[in-house]
């Protein structure tokens, strides 16, 4: 490394300068041992350093900076230009709620605050989003030389360069030089100016918003003093939440810092981060209800809604995103030897009931998550579970809408869901208690020469029809029970509608985060099913609760008993939260000891926090209450375990929808279609030729020996080398881009999107990472001979790959596009080329000659359960050895993730990005007519189970001919204009 520490005060120094270190890795190592000893030799009078490393490796010492608030009104701060403006800009929305007439400020104040909630939420919101995948600010920043000192010659702009090191410096009088420090800083330091004009003018309008709206409604003292005290309780707790927060994280997380650079250290997340998730945006929005119920305006409270989800959204959308691709790094590759579910082979048995394969009954062996049952993404109807559950609520939903409102049928729908909630949590509790004990859903299974997956899989249908059937019956008794109010002005009317939906939405976010986290194996309660080892985490939801569905998870009946204020209702929903509450006691919670033990832990963080702002007298007092009741309910507990009898109840929640993954293309350009200055350009000079993996085939030897022109036939997925030459002058925003011949008829100009895929020849030259991706070499220096003249000319030639997301994953004939200064006006175009999928059948490997054994016949036409041991095996190994190359190229020939035998692992980006998986399902289909969904690809997890699964469904499906199955056109692809 660059830096060596000799003495504290010289390592110090030595510290304050940037490190270039020779690696990620390295850097990252760097950072982490630097903050670790600013931590352990802190000292009295000295402040503790951090630092941060920029993607390319620098090691940097991050300046202490203070937030907004702090910088534009403590009297202690530096003031500079940008502060005066800002609060300019305040100062002018307080006097234009002053200045405004009555009847317009809240329009007024209205659209200016979606205005700003739009620039927070869209416009910061796409500039971190490009920022995370392209890095287009810094690359912005680069490419305009804004921060390149002028005495270098190098910075057109020199007064903005000396402006912003002005209100940089002023602002940062410690560790920073603005010339010195790194790109990445430097532009970050100027978005966040940005940030603190947009956030401060987003509460202020919001505030003036709040004013406006603010009446006095006639009520009693009493309601008066309650809403004004909960109003101020929501505005401090959201108070004492923003501070908290920021002491936590500091202005590095505040303002998005990793978004631009990155400070590795052991973090400590304590406070308010253990009380919900993502505080700020959660919980940390409680005062924009506070503010609602202190103006008494539903105007304000429906406004606070709509920019309550749309910081949802922003999150979801932007901040999660970049979180999961910076901190959640795939799972170790596994190795050969490691615990890797196989689902074939000789231990593996087959169920003659339904011909699924059975795993062998090992204590690490889970059942492979390959069609799981919740979710929108997930309905089939060809499953008998989902074609039960459409049925019944076709049924139901006829009975609700078509019968009358009579006090009978009323009776009957409240009597209905009591039935099915009574089934759902004493029922289902019943058999869960009993397999728990003494496997005897599993034992019964086994009696009939059936395995532990098809109890596991009968198990998950019944609960999962039990469940759907117990809310579906609920809310049709809710919608039998509700009517329409003749006025919604009148009392709490509407207030309690809001209120019953928000709860409603609360249960659906509950059951999202805790399927999240659980997944279909622990939403089945597949623990009861499956031994595996105990290890305990607590992630997601149950890092704050331990139950999160003893309260939670229940809000949404409580909500429609709000909504429809019927006795019956609410009677529903006190029996659903007992019943509940009893299955945690009795079911879940005797399991789980059993399971864990002593690794149970006892207080969750929200209690932990809650618990450490007590006094110490109430705090005492709560525990000697937690004490008695406990003793309480081991005595209960012993006196029902000497009498028998089981009390259970249901835990589990509708899961109505799944958040879908968005799968961009990695970069657009925005141009126009054609160039006038192109016209006088010799395109002769211009030329393009191709190099890649070129498959044999017996077509293409017939066609060479009946003397026709051969054509070119490049493997499925694997790189494409493309060369171009161009005239010493030709533009540096050339590019190339990659197109179905079909697409563009015109020769001379392209119409149709790249979506994508496409290179510049020169890097530096636009404004995003993307387009530099596969870029080899450019404007090497050759000469060739002018065909014309016949003389030696000097040339530039460049070297391009196209791989991965650049290439089009389905079968088809392509050719590249040189095209010229930007825009759509084609140079140069490649000679076509196909690219095609072998058909495999059972004489060959793939059409080739390697992999042949005594087995003549088309695939199609064998008997496949008449056919040797021997010979099923050199069958099974020629599958492998036909998937092992195709399934290379799916994975980019990566190799972290693309395995290297047929036994190797896949990695553990293939189960996270469902790319992969989608090129691999369509290059079965079209080689071997199976069709297989995605999450197959990432069950199995490496060639050998996934050739053993081809080579069944091959045997399944033997009775019906496959010969004239070629498969889709494409897997699904989202386009995106050039």
């Amino acid at each position: 490394m660059a830096a060596v520490f000799q003495t504290e005060g010289e390592g110090l120094r030595q510290r304050n300068k940037p490190i270039t270190a020779l690696s990620e890795e390295d850097a990252r190592q760097k950072v982490l041992e630097l903050n670790a000893l600013e931590e352990n030799n802190i000292t009295e009078g000295r402040e503790r350093k951090t630092f941060g490393r920029t993607p390319n490796g620098t090691v940097f010492t991050v300046p202490q900076t203070h937030d907004m608030v702090s910088q534009l009104l403590s009297p202690y701060e530096p003031k500079n230009l940008s502060d005066l403006l800002v609060i300019s800009l305040l100062a002018s929305l307080i006097l234009l709620l002053w200045k405004l007439p009555s009847g317009w400020r809240q329009p007024v104040f209205a659209c200016m605050f979606l205005l700003w909630r739009v620039a927070y939420n869209v416009g910061i919101g796409f500039l971190l989003h490009q920022q995370s995948q392209y890095k287009l600010l810094t690359r912005q920043a680069s490419l305009l030389k804004i921060f390149n000192d002028p005495s270098t010659g190098d910075n057109p702009r020199p007064w903005l360069f000396r402006f912003l090191k002005r209100e940089f410096e002023r602002k940062i009088p410690k560790d920073y030089d603005m010339t010195k420090a790194p790109l990445e800083y430097n532009t970050w330091l100027l978005f966040r100016r940005f940030v603190d004009v947009i956030l401060l003018c987003d509460f202020v309008s919001y505030c003036c918003f709040a004013i406006a709206c603010a009446h006095s409604p006639e009520e009693s003292w009493l309601l008066f003093c309650v809403r004004w005290s909960a109003g101020i309780c929501l505005f401090m707790f959201n108070l004492w939440v923003k501070l908290d927060a920021h002491r936590v994280v500091k202005d590095y997380a505040w303002y998005w810092g990793d978004f631009f650079f990155l400070i590795d250290q052991d973090l400590t997340f304590d406070g308010v981060f253990e009380m919900a998730p993502h505080p700020m945006y959660s919980i940390g929005y409680a005062g924009f209800y506070g503010i609602s119920l202190m103006t008494a305006s539903y105007k304000v409270l429906y406004i606070s809604v709509v920019a309550h989800a749309m910081q949802f959204a922003f999150l979801a959308l932007v901040e999660s995103p970049h979180i999961e691709r910076t901190y959640s790094s795939p799972p170790p590759r596994l190795l050969n030897n490691d615990s890797v579910g196989t689902v074939g082979g000789p231990n593996a048995s087959i169920d003659s009931g339904n011909g699924a394969a059975d795993l062998k009954s090992t204590p690490n062996n889970l059942p492979p998550p390959t069609h799981n049952l919740l979710g929108w993404g997930n309905i089939d109807l060809h499953r008998s579970v989902d074609l039960t559950v459409f049925i019944l609520y076709v049924l139901i939903v006829a009975l609700t809408t078509l019968t009358p409102n009579t006090p009978l049928i009323q009776a009957l729908f409240v009597v209905n869901a009591a039935i099915w909630r009574l089934w759902y949590s004493v029922g289902l509790g019943y058999i869960l208690n009993r397999q728990s004990a003494k496997k005897k859903w599993t034992r019964h299974f086994l009696k009939y020469g059936e395995g532990v997956l098809e109890a596991w899989r009968q198990w998950k249908g019944i609960y999962h029809i039990s469940m759907m059937m117990c809310y579906a019956s609920f809310s049709a008794a809710a919608w039998k029970m509700y009517s329409l109010p003749s006025d919604w002005n009148t009392g709490l009317t509407l207030l309690r509608h809001i209120l019953g939906i928000a709860a409603v939405a609360l249960q659906l976010w509950v059951a999202f985060s805790i399927y999240d986290q659980l997944g279909e194996f622990g939403w089945f309660f597949g623990d009861f099913f499956f031994d595996q080892q105990p290890k305990l985490t607590y992630g997601g939801i149950y890092r704050f609760l331990n139950n999160p569905e003893r309260v939670l998870g229940l809000a949404g009946v409580w909500g429609l008993a709000l909504i429809t204020l019927s006795r019956s209702i609410f009677g529903l929903a006190l029996l659903s939260h007992l019943l509940s509450l009893a299955f945690i006691q009795f079911v879940e919670r005797p399991h789980m000891q059993k399971l864990y033990g002593t690794s149970l832990r006892q207080d969750a963080g929200l209690v932990k926090t809650l618990r450490r702002t007590l006094p110490p007298p109430v705090r005492e007092l709560q525990e000697g209450i937690d004490k008695v009741l406990g003793s309480g309910f081991d005595y209960v507990e012993e006196i029902l375990d000497a009498t028998k009898p089981k009390v259970a109840s249901g835990v589990n929640h509708v899961l109505e929808d799944t958040m879908g993954l968005l799968h961009k293309y990695p970069g657009k350009l925005h141009r126009s279609r054609f160039d006038s200055g192109s016209v006088d350009i010799d395109t002769r000079n211009y030329s393009l030729s191709i190099d890649g993996t070129v498959r044999e085939t017996q077509d293409s030897s017939d066609e060479e020996q009946a003397g026709k022109v051969r054509p070119l036939v490049l493997e499925y997925g694997a790189p494409i080398v493309v060369r171009w030459t161009a005239p010493p002058n030709h533009s540096k925003l050339d590019w190339v881009g990659l197109y179905r011949v079909s697409d563009n008829p015109v020769k001379e100009a392209t119409h149709f999107s790249s979506a994508g895929r496409w290179i510049a020849t020169n890097p530096g030259e636009f404004g995003t990472a993307v387009s530099e991706v596969g870029l080899v070499s450019s404007d090497v220096k050759s000469t060739r001979v002018n065909e014309a003249t016949g003389q030696p000319e000097e040339v530039l030639t460049g070297e391009m790959q196209f791989m991965g997301d650049k290439l089009f994953w389905t079968q088809g004939t392509f050719e590249f596009r040189y095209h010229h200064n930007g825009k759509h006006t084609v140079m140069a175009t490649s000679i076509p080329f196909e690219v095609r999928i072998p058909r495999w059948n059972a004489g060959g490997s793939s059409g080739t000659e390697e992999g042949k054994y005594d087995v003549e016949e088309d695939s199609d036409e064998l008997d496949w359960f008449g056919l040797p041991a021997q010979s099923q095996a050199l069958i099974r190994n020629s599958i492998e050895k036909a998937l092992l190359p195709i399934i290379q190229n799916c994975f980019d020939r990566d190799p972290d993730i693309a395995p290297s035998t047929a036994q190797e692992p896949f990695g553990g980006l293939v189960g996270r990005d469902r790319k992969y998986a989608t090129r691999a399902v369509y290059a079965i289909k079209e080689m071997f007519g199976i069709e297989f969904a995605a999450e197959v690809i990432k069950a199995d997890g490496k060639i050998e189970n996934l050739a053993w699964r081809i080579w069944e469904a091959k045997r399944v499906l033997a009775p019906y001919s496959m010969k004239g199955s070629r498969g889709v056109s494409t897997p699904v692809e989202g386009e995106i204009g050039a």
